[in-house]
């Protein structure tokens, strides 16, 4: 199987013209850093929230069901709440059948939006890996496709979309800011651009899983906590996107919950986004300080889900 270094932008590309007819191209705007409590220039906010089921997921998802033969007993996926939904939401657009394994950390509005879809929601375990073991379980006695949330060539390339429509919207970018859970997303941006530009990834804290695979080399495993732990814990990073993390990765800024939060509250306060935990931490990092852009570099930020009830303000 071919690894995740080869994927090329050609191959991003071509899929993402099977994919975007099911897609939004979802919309980027500026807006002015001092609106966030920093000094000058603009930040280029891209709005993935927007996105069918209200993440970039289905760009994975897609690409898996319109690249892959589907058998007859349908498609399994784990899933921390977004992939669930993703799968579940094209897997319907499609007319096949969706098993959806979530942990009981998946947010209620998460597992309410996967079983009114028509997909078979099954709650397992407490954590991402608890039920990713279940659902592989699950493929092997039914025989249904696993379509992986992160660590499949497929994934890779679907959520290499979004750097191709980014690139489109912002062709003058020099960082970009995503928040990291198994790594798909980091990994098919990466893919994208191949260096052309510096990528940082975000983790908070308490789930330091491409900082820690970074600093040994491999992945490893590491704390799967905090408050955007049903988007951005699972645990470990995905093998295939290592490789492209490590050449084309510059750092990972780890941020608290304390900062997530208020990333939420900004977003809301300043642009009335919604933003859920984990797709608010990307923007976490730079209201935080934990990322501090250079005096006229250009910055672009993945806000990359919205699947939350409400903010506290």
């Amino acid at each position: 199987m071919p690894s995740a270094q080869s994927i090329t932008r050609q191959e991003i590309a071509a899929n993402y013209q099977r994919i975007r007819p099911h897609l939004r191209r979802t919309p980027v705007i500026e807006v002015e850093s001092r609106d966030f409590g920093l000094d000058g220039g603009l930040v280029a906010c891209k709005l993935e929230l927007l996105q069918h089921a209200g993440s970039f997921k289905p760009r994975g998802a897609f690409s898996h069901l319109l690249s892959r033969p589907v058998p007859a007993a349908g498609v399994v996926a784990a899933s921390g709440g977004n992939h669930g939904f993703a799968v579940a939401y094209a897997a319907h657009r499609l007319g096949i059948r969706a098993s959806i394994f979530v942990p009981t950390v998946a947010a209620a509005v998460k597992r309410e939006r996967i079983s009114s879809l028509g997909a078979r929601l099954h709650v397992v375990g407490e954590r991402y890996a608890d039920a990713l073991a279940a659902s592989q379980n699950f493929a092997a006695e039914t025989g249904a496709l696993e379509i992986h949330a992160f660590d499949q060539r497929e994934t890779l390339l679907g959520q290499g979309s979004v750097g191709l429509e980014l690139e489109d919207q912002c062709p003058a970018l020099d960082t970009l800011l995503v928040a990291v859970g198994g790594g798909g997303l980091i990994g098919g941006i990466a893919a994208w651009y191949g260096g052309r530009i510096r990528l940082i990834g975000v983790e908070p804290r308490a789930a330091p899983t491409l900082y820690r695979a970074l600093a040994a080399g491999r992945p490893v495993d590491a704390e799967a906590g905090g408050i955007a732990a049903d988007s951005l814990a699972p645990r470990r990073v995905g093998e295939l996107m290592f490789p492209l993390a490590q050449r084309y990765v510059e750092r990972v800024a780890l941020i608290e919950d304390d900062a997530i939060r208020e990333a939420q509250r900004t977003l809301w306060r300043e642009l009335r986004i919604m933003a859920e935990p984990g797709g608010a931490a990307a923007m976490a990092a730079l209201t935080s300080g934990a990322y501090r852009p250079q005096s006229g570099e250009r910055v672009a930020v993945l806000v990359c889900g919205g699947n939350t009830d409400a903010v506290s303000i």
